[in-house]
């Protein structure tokens, strides 16, 4: 399951009123593990920068004047999101600034059917909030004292670790490594196992491992159960 991590800055709040795109920042997730493949890139907005905009990433107007316009960048976007699902805290915000862009450039716009919002996951996970990105950082114990000022990768870094834990925590991961799912798709067996929020993919080990029974304790057993009649559900088990 390939899913991005994903986040946005802007020159403010309204992308009908003429806010434009900053920055975009994709971590690349396969089972909700970082592949360190990752998407990032400034963006000339061709417009000045609000002060309260710049005091939120501190990216200004004479910083992004050689930056590429969204319009020069829209192909490369989109082939890195491919078919993943986009995974964002708060996505109304975020995609209504790149659907806006997309429109722009005259290309295809990103449907709510591939994403995943991080916000909504949390308010069902803890009602009583709160649910900012810092506060689920604190409530989990992930370490985010590098974001002095936002940024779309280092958030969307920080959001990875977040969704992980918003979906069952490190146990989920234990063997859903990269390498682990490469190999999964070379051919090991995998089994379906449910979340709570939704299904992912595990590998089965690719041999049982060597029984511990003495056979005298197996012998023993296999006649406790004969002894229980044609009906035992447990002779479903013996070998």
């Amino acid at each position: 399951m390939r899913e991005i991590s994903f986040d946005t800055e802007t020159t403010g709040l309204n992308p009908r009123g003429g806010d434009r795109l900053v920055e975009i920042g994709g971590v690349e997730l396969l089972n909700h593990i970082p592949t360190g493949n990752y998407y990032h890139v400034y963006i000339n907005p061709q417009r000045d920068m609000p002060i309260e905009a710049f005091n939120v990433h501190g990216l200004s107007e004479e910083f992004l004047s050689d930056k590429p316009l969204f319009g020069h960048i829209a192909d490369e976007f989109l082939d890195f999101v491919g078919d993943g699902t986009l995974v964002i805290h708060n996505a109304a915000f975020d995609m209504g600034f790149i659907n806006m862009e997309l429109e722009r450039a005259g290309r295809r716009t990103i449907s709510n059917d591939q994403v995943i919002d991080t916000l909504d996951i949390a308010r069902r996970r803890h009602p009583s909030g709160p649910n900012s990105l810092d506060a689920l950082c604190n409530r989990y114990g992930i370490d985010n004292s590098r974001r002095v000022k936002h940024g779309a990768l280092l958030d969307a870094e920080i959001l990875a670790e977040v969704y992980l834990e918003l979906m069952g925590g490190k146990q989920q991961a234990l063997i859903l490594s990269p390498e682990d799912d490469r190999a999964a798709a070379s051919g090991s067996q995998s089994v379906s196992i449910e979340d709570g929020l939704g299904n992912f993919n595990a590998r089965q080990r690719p041999a049982a491992l060597a029984s511990r029974l003495q056979e005298t304790e197996y012998s023993a057993h296999k006649a406790f159960i004969e002894g229980m009649g044609d009906s035992a559900v447990w002779k479903k088990y013996l070998p």
